[in-house]
Formats: C-alpha cells, sequence, structure tokens
C-alpha cells in the first residue's frame, strides 16, 4: 500500500513539474505591426512578453504598398496582427481572404477613434491653396465605429500624429493582447497606463508651445498632418494631398508660391521618404528654408540609430514647428 502511494505521489510530482515546464517554456505572443507608429505603440505595450514583426521595411513609403508571399505565409503562424486602419492599409482585407490561419486576430488600432474626412477634391487633387484658408478646422472630424473596410481615402489615417487619439490606439492594443495572452495581461495594462500618461505630457507640451506661435499656417509635402492642426489651431498646406501621391500642376504650384510670398512663410516641411523636388523649387522660388518634418510612417537612418521612438519623434517635430512658427 504504501508503494503504491509513493508512485502516486511520484507520478503527480512529475505532472506537476511538466505542467511547470510547459508554462516557462511557452512561446511568445506572435505579434505583426503594419506600419511604424502601430509597430512602436504594440512594443511598447507587449514588451518583452511578445515576440514582435514589422510589416512595412522602414524606410518604405507606406501609402500603396502592398504585402508579398512570404508576410502571408508567416501569418500562417502568428497569433496577433495590428494595423492602423482609417483606410492607410487597403490590402488588409485581400490578408484576411489570403490567411488560413483562424486563430489569427486582426486588430485595427484606430478603432473607435474620431476620424477626420478627407475632404480633399479627388478631381483635382492638388487644389490645396483654395481649401478654406479662413476656416481650418471644417474638416470636421466625425466618431465612426469603423471596420477594415473602409474605402481607402475617405478619412485621414494618420492619426496617430494626435497624442490623444493616439492613446486610444494604446487602449485597443492593450485590450487586444489581453485577451491572446490572459496571463500578461496586469503587464500590458500596466504598460498603457504608463505611456497613456506620456502621450498626455506630449499633447500638453503642443498646447502650451503652439498656443502662443504668431503664425498659424504649416506648408508640407502631403498632407498628413490633419489630426495635428485639428488639435492645436494650426492650418496646413499640402503640396500633395493625404496620400502623396501625384505632383502639383502649375497653378497650384504658383498658388502655393504666392501664398507663401503673402504670409511671409519661412519653412517649407519636407520628409524623409517623398522626394524633396517639389519643395525645392517654392524654397528657390520664395526664399523660404526647407526643413524635414516627421509623420511617422517611418524613421529615418539617423533616428533609427538614435534610438528615437514616437515620443522622441514628436517633441522633435514640436521643437521645429514652434521655430518655423515663431
Amino acid at each position: 500500500m504504501t508503494f503504491v502511494l509513493l508512485l502516486l505521489a511520484a507520478c503527480g510530482n512529475k505532472n506537476s513539474a511538466e505542467k511547470s515546464e510547459a508554462v516557462d517554456s511557452r512561446e511568445k505572443l506572435k505579434v505583426y505591426a503594419s506600419v511604424y507608429p502601430v509597430y512602436d505603440f504594440v512594443n511598447k505595450i507587449g514588451g518583452d512578453k511578445i515576440e514582435l514583426t514589422s510589416v512595412i521595411p522602414n524606410g518604405e513609403e507606406p501609402h500603396g504598398w502592398e504585402p508579398n508571399q512570404k508576410l502571408l505565409k508567416e501569418l500562417e503562424s502568428a497569433d496577433v496582427f495590428v494595423y492602423s486602419g482609417a483606410g492607410l492599409e487597403s490590402w488588409v482585407e485581400k490578408v484576411t481572404e489570403s490567411v488560413e490561419n483562424k486563430d489569427l486576430k486582426f486588430v485595427e488600432a484606430s478603432k473607435g477613434v474620431e476620424l477626420i474626412a478627407n475632404t480633399h477634391d479627388h478631381d483635382h487633387e492638388h487644389e490645396a491653396v483654395e481649401h478654406n484658408h479662413e476656416n481650418h478646422n471644417n474638416n470636421e472630424a466625425t466618431e465612426h465605429e469603423h471596420e477594415h473596410e473602409h474605402d481607402h481615402g475617405a478619412y485621414d489615417p494618420h492619426v496617430w500624429l494626435s497624442p490623444i487619439r493616439a492613446i486610444k490606439e494604446l487602449e485597443n492594443i492593450t485590450m487586444a493582447l489581453s485577451e491572446a495572452d490572459l496571463e500578461n495581461a496586469d503587464y500590458y495594462k500596466e504598460n498603457l497606463a504608463k505611456y497613456s500618461e506620456e502621450f498626455k505630457k506630449v499633447d500638453e507640451e503642443y498646447k502650451a508651445k503652439l498656443a502662443t506661435v504668431p503664425n498659424k499656417i504649416i506648408v508640407v509635402s502631403h498632407e498628413a498632418y490633419g489630426y495635428l492642426v485639428a488639435d492645436y489651431g494650426l492650418e496646413q498646406i499640402g503640396i500633395t494631398g493625404i496620400e502623396a501621391e501625384t505632383e502639383p500642376d502649375a497653378k497650384t504650384m504658383k498658388e502655393i508660391i504666392q501664398l507663401v510670398k503673402e504670409k511671409n512663410i519661412n519653412t517649407i516641411f519636407t520628409e524623409e521618404l517623398l522626394d524633396t523636388k517639389i519643395a525645392d523649387t517654392i524654397s528657390s522660388e520664395t526664399g523660404a528654408k526647407t526643413v524635414r518634418l516627421n509623420p511617422l510612417e517611418g524613421l529615418s537612418g539617423e533616428e533609427v540609430k538614435n534610438g528615437d521612438d514616437y515620443v522622441s519623434v514628436m517633441r522633435a517635430n514640436l521643437d521645429k514647428l514652434v521655430e518655423a512658427l515663431s
């Protein structure tokens, strides 16, 4: 009898050890993130509890990017796929239909965010100057419980350039990771609280510093800054529209040059991922200097080298905006 009890006890200890070992060796949650800001937000929330892969390579312009077979194959063994949404990744629906992994959770980071409609006239893609300068807040944000079947271009997808709206993205990411990995839910929620506070600080810095600048118009490579200008009382004039796909015509160029001269605008903001040829032409015609402003669709080589992230780039952008508008 004693022998049987000892044998049962030994088996019980063995089973417990095996279960413990299984937990300890459990694979990390495999998460894929589409565009850079989403990657950074997922990294902030997931930390060392997840295995994170960036989908769109750094240095590639996300507008018009398309997934390849390599990505589709990798997603067959993934747990979570996070994309920005609001029409930025028009290819997501194609991915959901192609991937056979039924356990893969698709997460739209911008779901529930107040979106700003793209009021750019698609029949006259570059009439940037003629859009109601006197009433730059006419792009009223519309609360939209949106799914990934947004019409591409119906909304401004650059949600992350509003730190307050970006907090909602952090919340959506936290919820998704917590549901997929209950064991580490508290860890994800702690990170949400930490970074939400940091994003709120960035928002307060923008409000305080931009409230007092005498000039309110920024000329930019493409109209990526709708949320930023809506939050902080500025106006953007885009050399190209939201999707940055075509060049302005001669009429639009003339109007932009005239506006820069009339308003004494001293800076034309360019981007790392876009050709500066048109901005350079406007600069030479007006005497305004060109300065890189990062809409955070990716990081420059220098920013990667410096270990920059969403927060540090947003603060660097703020310094450049204040200098240009003062």
